[in-house]
């Protein structure tokens, strides 16, 4: 796992930010991370997972990003085990879980080096 991500259904993501911020004891690193207002960043340790808040437009809830490093080859692992593609955006996989849980596979994130990664032979 790469990122702990809040979904925010709100207007002021700004706002959101701040209020995680102040409830985990984490400085905001930034409040526009791609550009695009709709992802912030909270501070993390080098070896803990990305703390990122994301503007949505569906009900507020918690997801996990999933890191590697050939997304096409995670993917198919992921449905072998019974996942399912929900939507391309941007550069990751939005999929749902046998469970129901919606996650993301993404490309390998810069700046986390104490995070160990699977390897994949």
């Amino acid at each position: 796992m790469i990122a702990l991500v809040i979904d925010c259904r709100t207007d002021d993501l700004g706002k959101a930010a701040d209020f995680w911020g102040a409830a985990f004891g984490r400085d905001i690193v930034t409040r526009d991370q791609d550009g695009d207002g709709k992802y912030a960043e909270l501070h993390t340790e080098p070896d803990e997972p990305f703390l990122l808040l994301q503007k949505v437009d569906h009900d507020p809830r918690v997801h996990l990003d999933i890191e590697t490093d050939d997304l096409d080859a995670e993917v198919a692992r992921l449905e072998a085990l019974g996942a399912t593609r929900v939507q391309f955006i941007k550069r990751w996989w939005v999929m749902q879980a046998p469970s129901g849980h919606r996650f993301c596979v993404v490309r390998q994130q810069p700046g986390k080096t104490g995070i160990d990664l699977n390897t994949w032979g």
